[in-house]
């Protein structure tokens, strides 16, 4: 049969009666063309064009009207193999799910809190570096052990949060998974591998200070602390000891982390309000806790200064007082261009917050 397409010649001697007969079978495009085109055996009227490119070959094979011959593109070396259908159309029914899937798992573990637990234990991690051989595989090994451990139960605490605000989240943040529905309640408890049950009781939403002192015990001390003494006692094997950095990077993350508690309601203020959550943003309003955050992070950019100045490391000395005065300029800057009516531009300016804190802990390492 491949002969055919690669010798025209022999369809040329071919009547048009057998060719009825016998083309068919090699080209369904053939048998479609003649039914829906009436073929003249006038001299002058040539005959219809054929599409044989779904072939048994896999190759293009065109017939057009020049002088009542078919034109072979076959002999003009214009053959070319077709992209299997079929196969892209399998391929994408297989990737699609596989995307979705990656793309809703990547918004539930809200992905502004997996950077940064990741960049705040690397960095602290590196404040018990004393010299360039601590940087050994065993102290990579044992980083590793605790940025993976430490996103295990960051997405665990961010599954469970949604699970408690599966309602308020359809207000506040419509596009996380188990708020769109895209993940049911039963796959988001899975995936934190935590008890129904026991749910309710950890709805610490509703009281403000305890919801703000969670995130502070969290972001400011436990990480500071424990994965700090994790490197340097269990790592590098040395006695437990509280230095000048690590005291800079706690008190400042704490200034932090009262920051990111009182902030990440101000965007919320319309479903709090709703489901009568009584946060500090609707207490004091949007307006009055959008200035307190940023004066607490111009107030906490001021004590770095002070103690980068102090700093008997000149090197240290300049790289910390000049990045917090960029840091703390650029934060003004912005926050007297935000427009506190608009939620986006709110929720915009947070994620900005987030990305100081990311800053921040990229310079906590160079404070000695």
């Amino acid at each position: 049969m491949g002969s055919l397409c690669l010798q025209p010649p022999l369809l040329l001697s071919i009547s048009a009666h057998q060719q009825d007969h016998f083309l068919p079978s090699l080209c369904p495009a053939h048998k479609n063309a003649k039914r829906q085109t009436s073929v003249s055996s006038q001299r002058g009227q040539g005959r219809p064009t054929l599409d044989c490119c779904k072939n048994f070959l896999g190759w293009k094979c065109s017939y057009e009207r020049i002088s009542h011959r078919p034109v072979d593109n076959c002999a003009n070396a214009s053959m070319q193999p077709l992209r299997s259908e079929p196969e892209a159309n399998d391929s994408a029914s297989i990737w699609n799910p596989i995307s979705t899937s990656l793309d809703a798992f990547y918004r539930f573990s809200r992905p502004h809190t997996v950077i940064g637990t990741a960049l705040s234990i690397v960095s602290v991690s590196l404040l018990a570096v004393e010299g360039l051989s601590d940087i050994s595989p065993l102290f990579l090994t044992g980083s590793l052990e605790a940025v993976v451990s430490a996103l295990f139960m960051n997405i665990y605490i961010v599954g469970l949060n949604q699970l408690s605000d599966i309602d308020i989240d359809k207000v506040n943040k419509p596009t996380l998974p188990l708020a769109s529905g895209e993940y049911s309640p039963a796959t988001g408890v899975a995936i934190v591998t935590t008890f129904a049950v026991l749910l309710p009781y950890f709805r610490w939403k509703r009281s403000a200070v305890v919801a703000a002192l969670c995130i502070v015990a969290v972001r400011a001390v436990i990480v500071q602390l424990a994965f700090f003494l994790h490197i340097q006692t269990f790592v590098l094997r040395r006695p437990m000891a509280i230095s000048k950095p690590l005291i800079f990077a706690t008190t400042f993350m704490t200034f932090f982390s009262v920051v990111i508690a009182l902030f990440k309601d101000i965007p919320d203020i319309d479903g709090d309000r709703i489901f009568g959550i009584k946060s500090f943003s609707v207490r004091l309003g949007q307006k009055k806790v959008f200035w307190i955050c940023v004066g607490l992070l111009e107030m906490a950019y001021g004590v770095a200064m002070l103690m980068g100045a102090a700093s008997s490391c000149l090197w240290s000395k300049y790289a910390t007082v000049v990045s917090h005065a960029v840091l703390a300029a650029i934060l003004w800057k912005c926050a007297r261009s935000v427009d506190l009516t608009s939620k986006s531009a709110i929720t915009s300016f947070y994620m900005f917050i987030w990305k100081l804190f990311y800053a921040e802990y990229l310079i906590i390492p160079l404070v000695r």
